[in-house]
């Protein structure tokens, strides 16, 4: 009589595969954390750049006195509809058109609490940052560059954000 051959896996092969797909697990959950706290802080960034039009347009424009602090009317705290989400706890404007936007529920030790800063530039080499008197009509500077600070780990903000603030 012909001998049936058995076909399948040895014990040794899958304990092999499942310790390979423990190995990969470990590697790529931190990995994917990570990534998934990137892409949290981009809402951080959004609630931040939404307010830049705002700006731009009181520099462009001119405003008839000189700006205060919050007062750009872009969803700053104190207004009537402060800019808050799922990510951004507040957002304010300092009189200079600097934007500040804080995070939240992202990453309790590292990230939470901490902020991304958007700084307006008068000139295009972003070396001249500008003050609340670049708004005013008749004196008022138009925005050429914008720079962007944070006080978080640079591994979880955007390249262009990767400078102390």
């Amino acid at each position: 009589m012909l001998r049936k051959m058995q076909k399948g896996f040895t014990l040794i092969e899958l304990m092999i595969v499942v310790a390979i797909i423990g190995i990969l697990a470990a590697v790529a959950l931190p990995a994917y954390q990570d990534y998934t706290a990137r892409a949290k802080i981009s809402e951080v960034v959004l609630a931040a750049s939404a307010c830049k039009t705002n700006i731009q347009e009181a520099a462009d424009s001119g405003l008839p006195t000189t700006p205060v602090a919050n007062g750009f009317g872009c969803g700053e705290s104190g207004s009537t509809n402060p800019v808050a989400s799922k990510y951004v706890s507040s957002l304010t404007t300092a009189a200079s058109g600097e934007i500040k936007a804080f995070a939240r529920a992202i990453k309790a030790t590292e990230i939470d609490g901490k902020y991304i800063v958007l700084v307006p530039y008068t000139d295009a080499s972003a070396a001249t940052v500008a003050v609340a008197a670049d708004y005013t009509s008749g004196s008022n500077k138009p925005i050429r560059a914008w720079k962007c600070k944070t006080d978080m780990n640079f591994k979880y903000v955007p390249a262009n954000c990767r400078e102390a603030g």
